[in-house]
């Protein structure tokens, strides 16, 4: 199963706003709202609380459970309506999609975990109350979405999936608690390609679907802050990353490309599955400062995405090395 947990971050971003991705109207609408600078009490209201705030803590608990509540239900429109429901049983997935999903759900467990705790510190929550609470919101959804496999006749609970979902929250848990900041990120790039067309039952069916289904298109990035491992007084530019990538090409089926059904016509060419390796620079918006909350709101929400970078590739299986003037 593709990693539902990132349909909480991208869902919103991935379908199409009049030939536009959502991803980019979103992005551009709070854009023009930081640049047109919103009104006092709007910023106001995006500083963090200097004491616990309990109205604000209402308002987060309530805005998780409706979250929580609307992402469940468009889960099972998604993928849950078409199977019957069965005994809880357990299901081994980690030979599939040579590992990409197993990737999707840590960084879905650490973004959501990054987010949790700046949302809670919004709220004026003791720092350790924040990390704990925030850290583990990632943790907690995907466990209820794997729970959910469980019963469906279409997957299983996955030991794989569970492991990688706490990998991902231990990562962003550990490093509050060690550094108190972020210093190792994961992060998410997306482009199209050509297999969806050949198995859009499994890759997507419009470009929606397939920002979530088709990993041949994904990457996920440790995305490195260099200065933050170095002296205080380093004149290293914060804000610049080292990352490494991982990706995938070839899939048209989870296992092996022979179990998918040939089509009609034949004319389904042999893709040959290769793991993917990148070396690229990236950029942590979150190291930018700015005074407007509103475009610190922004840089935080962006920075879940890779940026497009010159990008130095590797293929193992096929021996090949590659370098891309500029890679999403």
């Amino acid at each position: 199963m593709p990693p539902p947990g990132l349909f909480v971050i991208l869902r919103c971003f991935s379908a199409p706003y009049k030939g536009i991705p959502y991803m980019k109207f979103c992005i551009s609408i709070l854009l023009i709202l930081a640049f047109l600078n919103l009104p006092v009490k709007a910023q106001v209201f995006l500083q963090p609380a200097k004491t616990y705030d309990a109205s604000r803590a209402n308002g987060v608990a309530l805005a998780e459970g409706i979250l929580f509540t609307g992402t469940i239900i468009a889960l099972h429109s998604l993928w849950y309506k078409n199977f019957h429901h069965s005994r809880f049983h357990f299901f081994n997935d980690n030979g599939e999609w040579l590992q990409m999903d197993k990737l999707g759900h840590a960084c879905t467990a650490y973004n959501v975990g990054a987010l949790g705790t700046d949302v809670y510190r919004w709220t004026g929550i003791d720092n350790q109350h924040a990390i704990w609470y925030g850290g583990l919101t990632g943790l907690l959804f995907l466990t209820t979405v794997e729970i959910f496999d469980g019963f469906s006749s279409g997957w299983g609970f996955s030991g794989g999936d569970m492991i990688a979902n706490t990998a991902g929250t231990a990562l962003v848990v550990g490093q509050y608690l060690g550094w108190n900041e972020q210093r190792i990120q994961l992060k998410f790039a997306y482009h199209r390609t050509i297999y969806p067309s050949y198995r859009p039952d499994q890759l997507g069916s419009n470009p929606a679907q397939s920002w979530l289904k088709d990993y041949n298109g994904q990457s996920y990035w440790i995305s490195g802050n260099i200065a933050s491992f170095l002296p205080s007084n380093t004149n290293f530019p914060s804000w610049l990353n080292v990352s490494f990538g991982y990706g995938a090409d070839g899939m048209i089926s989870a296992r092996k490309n022979s179990d998918a059904p040939i089509s009609a016509d034949g004319t389904t060419p042999v893709f040959e599955r290769s793991r993917r390796f990148f070396l690229a620079p990236d950029v942590d918006f979150t190291r930018i400062h700015t005074d407007d909350p509103a475009i610190t709101a922004i840089f935080k929400t962006i920075n879940i995405f890779k940026v497009p970078a010159p990008t130095l590739e590797f293929r193992p299986g096929l021996k090949k090395w590659k370098l891309h003037p500029l890679y999403f």
